[in-house]
């Protein structure tokens, strides 16, 4: 998806000519949800000058309430209008950076965090950090009144295509979607799960494809509300099948070059990709409370799914933590495989970028790869290669989250207070809760 470079004046323009009437500003929380607050097109001026307020209180780890006064600044190459609210005239949206009422950055805003990151990787003489996505998804049935229910929509399986795939028009329709909204949609196929999606779309800049992301997942369930679906990006929301992942393709750039790609050296990996890679080896399991935010990832990251379960990478084999794909050249990237849809993309992103930033930094070298099956590999199997497991609950990963100044920095203090205050929550809700597996196996038991 190409940016514009919109001014203020080019917007005004193309509101008239396209009849625009209402404006939403849509911001992410610490959660990952996407927020918005819709004013009318007669407000447009007001928000084209910085000047769009909103209560930052009501919004899930922001501020207090005696400090919730908060600005919306819209990025202007952000503007776009959806194409399927037309019926009172059409709506755009703008992406919007949150700052304070003095003017600076609001510290808790997840998209400013990330550009904060990209300010630290340009200090050492990087220009970009491009991210590749591959959001996944499961469509369900909803009922005769509307309700969710758990009934998949097919039961089709890896590239599978019609009858078996009842989800193709559906799919067809997002992607339409997709295309009309600028995305340059790559693929588009039906995972290896019953019910379950994946459609790719061309890397990115990290902070327009985050922006991409969000906008993919707000198509996606409108479009599956249409054809009588509820699109979830759950990351595993059925017992006994594959969940859902959001493998990240990742690599750094300086200027038109990228800064992964050396032919002359081992598997034509520079030594910044293998720092790189060594700082995300390094920070794995405390980057995973953020790339793999709720209590259910973790129903995902369980070997025999295709999920990682280890820290360890590799050129070819799909068991590892990270995997470096075949292309060389501009197109020579890490792929990270653990994290999931859940995550809030922003965080995510700065997280990754930082913990692989502090392999540059420091030069790291990391462990040798791992070209087997790990998952058939014993304890001590893996324990003689030096590979370690990732978190396997939530609990878990905060742990290690609490204990890795480089993520917590990357996060900064406001954002990592707030996120783990309501993943602690989180975490005791959760462990008090009564399931039915346990009903099943203890109630006439005991």
């Amino acid at each position: 998806m190409t940016k514009a470079t919109n001014t203020a004046a080019d917007i005004q323009k193309i509101v008239k000519e396209e009849n625009v009437r209402f404006l939403r500003l849509m911001f992410t929380d610490i959660l990952g949800t996407i927020k918005n607050v819709e004013v009318p097109i007669s407000q447009l001026d007001k928000v084209l000058e910085n000047k769009m307020m909103f209560d930052g209180s009501s919004i899930e780890g922001f501020v207090r309430i005696e400090e919730s006064d908060m600005y919306l600044y819209p990025d202007l190459s952000t503007w776009m209008i959806f194409p399927w609210e037309s019926e009172h005239g059409k709506v755009a949206r703008l992406i919007c950076d949150i700052y304070n009422p003095d003017g600076t950055p609001f510290a808790g805003d997840p998209r400013g965090n990330l550009k904060r990151a990209l300010s630290d990787m340009e200090s050492l003489g990087f220009t970009s950090f491009n991210l590749g996505p591959e959001p996944e998804f499961f469509l369900f049935k909803l009922n005769e009144q509307g309700d969710i229910t758990t009934d998949l929509n097919d039961q089709g399986g890896y590239f599978d295509f019609a009858p078996t795939d009842l989800g193709e028009n559906c799919r067809r329709d997002i992607v339409l979607e997709l295309e009309s909204l600028g995305f340059e949609v790559e693929a588009s196929h039906h995972e290896v799960a019953p019910g379950q999606h994946e459609i790719d779309f061309k890397y990115a800049n990290v902070l327009e494809a985050c922006d991409n992301i969000q906008t993919f997942k707000l198509v996606v369930k409108t479009i599956a509300r249409k054809h009588g679906l509820h699109a979830t990006f759950m990351p595993k929301p059925l017992f006994g099948i594959n969940g859902s992942g959001m493998h990240c393709n990742m690599s750094l750039f300086k200027g038109s070059e990228n800064a992964f790609f050396d032919k002359d050296n081992d598997m034509q990996l520079s030594d910044t990709a293998y720092q790189f890679l060594g700082g995300l080896l390094e920070h794995a399991r405390a980057f995973t409370a953020i790339c793999n935010p709720t209590v259910n990832s973790y129903k995902r990251l369980v070997p025999g799914f295709e999920a990682p379960v280890y820290v360890a990478w590799s050129g070819r084999n799909r068991s590892p933590l990270i995997r470096v794909p075949e292309s060389r050249g501009l197109s020579t990237r890490l792929e990270l495989r653990s994290v999931d849809p859940s995550a809030n993309p922003y965080l995510a992103m700065a997280v990754l970028l930082q913990s692989g930033l502090d392999g540059v930094k420091r030069e790291l070298t990391p462990t040798p790869p791992v070209n087997s099956n790990i998952y058939v590999m014993d304890e001590e199997e893996r324990e003689a290669a030096n590979i370690s497991d990732l978190p396997s609950t939530l609990h878990n990963a905060l742990k290690e989250l609490r204990k890795d100044s480089i993520v917590k920095e990357a996060l900064g203090e406001h954002i990592y207070n707030s996120f783990l205050v309501s993943k602690r929550f989180e975490w005791d809700a959760y462990k008090q809760s009564v399931s039915e597996w346990e009903r099943e196996q203890y109630l006439e038991l005991y």
